[in-house]
């Protein structure tokens, strides 16, 4: 017999999962990652630089002034430019990767799990990818 489960039950297993994956090595790192980014004042004076010359870019467009607001764009992209160039800042953006590509990877699991469970216990065809509803008719078979 199969068992049938409430949306709770679901809910408390996503709930399970999601611990797993916040205590998982991928995002271990990048916590530290960050922790390393935010102890590091060269790198928070480089980020407030970039914020206030944001700030100042939204206003040179705002008034038309294209001139300024070119020059604070370039301004912004070599301070990024810089940041970028940093290992530390490499090393969070891989591990911004990692964990979504993890994430992903269980979004894709659980996804393909149910619909390859929903065609099997509907004896469907899992290489077609349809259900046992789809194959009955398009075999000419009714429900009479």
């Amino acid at each position: 017999m199969t068992t049938l489960y409430s949306k709770e039950d679901i809910v408390a297993k996503a709930r399970e999962l999601a611990q797993m994956i916040s205590e998982s090595n991928e995002v271990d790192f990048f916590k530290r990652a960050e922790a390393q980014i935010n102890e590091n004042q060269k790198i928070r004076e480089m980020i407030s630089s970039i914020k206030s010359l944001q700030k100042q870019a939204v206003n040179f467009q705002h008034y038309g002034k294209h001139e300024a607001l070119k020059q604070v764009e370039e301004k912004i992209e070599k301070i990024q430019n810089q940041l970028d160039e940093l290992p530390i800042i490499q090393e969070f953006q891989d591990s911004q990767i990692e964990v979504n590509d993890l994430l992903q990877l269980v979004s894709h699991t659980i996804s393909n799990k149910v619909t390859n469970e929903v065609i099997s216990s509907t004896g469907g065809d899992l290489l077609a990818g349809e259900t046992g509803s789809k194959v009955r008719s398009s075999t000419g078979g009714s429900c009479s």
